[in-house]
């Protein structure tokens, strides 16, 4: 186009010359001057055919890319692999998480064995069809089969919020919610399905949450069944709600409050709660147990405090569960933990707003993650059937997929008076 421009530009002053000069130029001048400007014109002529011929091969070439994108299914690979169909109707990506844990133990009076093993070894599919969500994850390192199902649902969007249908987590205790990639150290504390719900992490049901940038409300119907525990009658329900006054890209400051309900019935299994108070693997404390065939229930529910202000981070519960007992005389369980963080070079710990929970920093450089937790739990109606926990811990995250973790953990068993400590560190991938 800027060479039509310059040739009409040319052409007209040429004509303008011719004009001018006619009556001083001699026939021959005359005569040259004409035959360069009808050259002239002839090539623009030329010019202006090939640019409307090319205009229509781009348009073609448009079309063309165009209903390529629209009937070729699409691929992506940033932060992960997935595939999306030429409809756009389905979708499916894949993911998983390696966690690789050694540890060895400060021995006191209990036997305990130091050793390397796989804490998680899981693959998920999850994506979209037809208008509803899926997730499918299984976690190979807890066994093969249902043994190791983890999240196996369908969901939908219904009235502003999520309808979940399948095997999940139920609405209850904020660190139990929050991703095993995610948490602060390598185990959870007493106030999750590490004790307090111990074998009852993720449950058969029906659950619906809804949520805004500063609260969420969930509530949850399941039955007392996991994917490898046996067929059984009890009934359970949890629910959850959570409030974030305070919620900017620097500051966090989170409130929130559970309940939980669980009625044994036919063929249900014992509802426990234990302690591993020096670490996964390591010594126990049955803290209380309601019988399966009992048909009695546990009730349970917890408080939650949380919050991010720059590089700094803390978070506690407190957790009070009824463990109904078949000749009377129901036992109260107390357990309540405070853990704190600090980003030693930079960095904020991301509020996942949907959720309501905390999730690992954003990471555009190595992070190191100075970590400390207090945790307890006692059976209050039973004598010394306490235990408790210190634990100190460094986290160092390469990169938004590799963490390195260290924890110390100093553990006390009020019952027997057992002292035992472990030594732990992990290596995390996550895609």
């Amino acid at each position: 186009m800027r060479h039509i421009h310059l040739a009409v530009a040319l052409a007209a002053a040429l004509g303008m010359s011719v004009s001018s000069s006619a009556s001083a130029a001699d026939p021959a001048e005359l005569a040259r001057l004409k035959e360069q400007l009808a050259a002239l014109q002839a090539r623009v002529a030329e010019l202006e055919t090939r640019t409307d011929a090319q205009s229509d091969i781009n348009v073609e070439t448009r079309q063309d890319l165009e209903a390529i994108t629209t009937t070729t299914p699409r691929a992506e690979t940033r932060g992960g692999i997935k595939l999306t169909s030429a409809d756009r109707k389905f979708e499916a990506s894949l993911g998983g998480r390696v966690h690789f844990d050694a540890y060895a133990f400060d021995r006191d009076l209990a036997a305990t064995t130091g050793t390397s093993e796989f804490r998680r070894a899981r693959l998920t599919l999850s994506g979209k069809a037809l208008g509803w969500d899926y997730k499918l994850e299984q976690d190979f390192a807890a066994g093969s089969n249902l043994d190791g199902l983890r999240d196996a649902w369908i969901a939908t969007s219904l009235g502003g919020g999520k309808l979940t249908i399948g095997h999940f987590k139920p609405y209850r205790s904020m660190e139990e919610l929050t991703s095993s990639n995610e948490i602060l150290m390598m185990e959870r504390p007493f106030a999750s399905a590490t004790g307090l719900f111990g074998g009852r992490q993720f449950q058969q049901g029906v659950g619906y949450l809804r949520a805004g940038d500063r609260y969420t409300a969930g509530f949850s119907v399941f039955n007392l069944r996991g994917a490898a525990g046996p067929r059984n009658e009890g009934m359970g329900a949890a629910g959850r709600v959570t409030f974030a006054p305070v919620n900017t890209a620097e500051s966090t400051l989170h409130f929130g409050a559970w309940a939980s309900r669980e009625d044994a019935n036919k063929g249900s299994a014992d509802l426990v709660a234990t302690a591993n108070y020096a670490g996964r693997r390591g010594p126990s404390l049955a803290i209380a147990t309601t019988p399966g065939a009992s048909g009695d229930s546990v009730t349970a529910y917890g408080l939650e405090v949380a919050g991010a202000f720059g590089p700094l981070f803390f978070q506690g519960e407190y957790a009070n569960a009824r463990f109904g007992q078949p000749l009377g005389g129901d036992q109260d369980v107390a357990a309540w933990y405070l853990q704190g963080s600090w980003l030693l070079n930079g960095g904020h710990k991301v509020y996942k707003s949907g959720t309501g929970v905390f999730g690992s920093p954003r990471v555009d450089r190595g992070l190191w993650e100075l970590t400390a937790r207090y945790d307890t739990i006692e059976n209050e109606d039973v004598a010394d059937r306490k235990a408790s926990s210190a634990i100190v811990g460094l986290n160092y995250y390469v990169n938004p997929n590799l963490r390195f973790m260290f924890n110390y953990t100093r553990g006390d068993n009020e019952l027997t008076g057992d002292e035992t400590g472990q030594y732990a560190v992990r290596t995390q991938f996550s895609w």
